[in-house]
């Protein structure tokens, strides 16, 4: 919850052609979490990659977005 919307704000700082969030060192996600990467899929589409950890994976599983195009393999 704390870094959510430092993680929104520096995704949309700089325009970019592709946007990659590298997150396989996260081991917490939280609603806030998902809620700023729900929004950046809708403010970057086609341009945004996620590299998840296997917990951000998890809970992303769980929420219903593991099948998400910029969502990688863990």
């Amino acid at each position: 919850m704390a870094t959510a919307d430092t993680m929104f704000q520096t995704a949309l700082r700089e325009p970019a052609e592709r946007v990659t969030l590298d997150l396989r060192a996260v081991t917490f996600f939280d609603s806030a979490a998902i809620h700023a990467l729900v929004q950046l899929a809708r403010r970057l589409p086609g341009t945004l990659t996620v590299l998840p950890s296997r917990q951000v994976r998890r809970v992303l599983d769980v929420s219903g977005l593991g099948e998400q195009p910029w969502l990688r393999p863990a």
